[in-house]
């Protein structure tokens, strides 16, 4: 996910769950127990779903081939 994100010149803040026990209790609260999760703007991308998030980032939509 990092490195699609900043192909793409896409700004992100990495939280690991794994290293910040309240990152963790905030995944939980959104009753997701997985990663990667991304939030843009109000909507929330479970995994690595490239239509989704060709469909949610600004700009042109993201081609396959990079």
């Amino acid at each position: 996910m990092k490195e699609f994100l900043s192909q793409e010149g896409v700004t992100f803040i990495e939280r690991d769950v794994a290293r910040d026990e309240a990152v963790m209790s905030e995944l939980e609260q959104l009753g997701v127990l997985t990663t990667p999760v991304t939030l843009i703007d109000d909507e929330m991308v479970i995994g690595f779903d490239r239509a989704r998030l060709d469909a949610l980032l600004p700009g042109e939509e993201v081609s396959d081939d990079g």
